[in-house]
């Protein structure tokens, strides 16, 4: 195996929007960005009380920090991403759903929570990425 296969098995959900499994050939090297929130480089938060512009501005973040190892949005293998609970998932979702679209899409893990660290911060995303050399 030489490249990174994203897997929907029969008898599991068919959806667009994500896989099931993802196999990462030996050799590749795995990217771990953690959880980034809308925050500018001065750690000011982004879009206070818009679920649609803080997922935009986080995503944005994690391209950047993806970036800086070498990686990009379609070397994730999984996503993470935490809203707070009562915000529009539709609308925070919908705001980044275009931009994790893929023919293979990764893995994502989906969840509200109580609150985040960042005070006023209603979405939170990381990744797992993998990029063979």
């Amino acid at each position: 195996m030489t490249e990174i296969q994203r897997l929907r098995p029969a008898g599991l959900i068919v959806s667009p929007a994500f896989s099931h499994v993802a196999v990462v050939p030996p050799g590749a090297t795995t990217i771990y960005v953690g959880g980034q929130n809308a925050v500018d480089a001065h750690g000011a938060l982004i879009g206070d009380g818009d679920v649609a512009t803080q997922s935009v501005r986080a995503l944005q973040n994690v391209t950047t920090a993806l970036a800086a190892a070498g990686a990009t949005l379609a070397d994730v293998v999984q996503w993470t991403v935490l809203f707070v609970d009562g915000v529009d998932l539709g609308a925070g979702y919908g705001a980044i759903a275009g931009d994790l679209a893929a023919e293979e899409p990764g893995l994502v893990t989906a969840a509200r929570v109580a609150g985040l660290g960042v005070p006023g911060a209603l979405v939170e995303i990381s990744a797992v990425a993998a990029v063979i050399r």
